[in-house]
């Protein structure tokens, strides 16, 4: 489902449920991927930048095997990361980010490009993170994002 008002670029590959709420975008080149038993949510008001991927099922490199197994034969790998991936309101991932699975990135909350995003990693809402290894940054101006918001839903109402 995609809401109202909303953009999804061209070349953007998804393999699992998404949700994108209204005034989204995802940019050209990104990935959502996971299979049918996961989902990614993106909230409204929130974007996805160029070349981001987000990762809902991942091989654990540590204690699996490498692969795709054919059909019958899934039942071999015995570590697999998975997890659905949500972005709440107002949120923002920077250019060619890659999110890993089981994820939930709380209202406000913005990640600048480049960043790796481990699975499960704890954010506080309305924070920027960035980097790799990723970190806080600072405080997100909650009141001059909400002020915008108000004032497209203002504009909305009058049509």
């Amino acid at each position: 489902m995609v809401g109202d008002h909303s953009v999804v670029d061209d070349f953007c590959y998804f393999s699992t449920k998404v949700r994108i709420g209204r005034f989204s975008h995802i940019a050209n080149g990104c990935s959502v991927a996971g299979g049918a038993a996961r989902s990614f949510v993106l909230g409204d008001y929130s974007s996805l930048s160029a070349g981001v991927k987000v990762w809902c099922a991942s091989d654990d490199f540590v204690r699996s095997l490498i692969f795709i197994p054919p059909p019958g034969f899934e039942d071999v790998k015995e570590s697999l990361i998975t997890g659905d991936v949500t972005l709440g309101n107002c949120t923002g991932v920077g250019a060619n980010s890659v999110i890993m699975p089981d994820n939930v990135i709380p209202e406000g909350t913005t990640i600048g490009a480049l960043s790796f995003v481990p699975p499960r990693f704890a954010f506080e809402p309305w924070s920027v993170y960035a980097g790799t290894p990723i970190r806080r940054v600072r405080a997100r101006d909650r009141e001059a994002v909400m002020r915008q918001v108000k004032a497209l839903e203002a504009r909305l109402a009058r049509g």
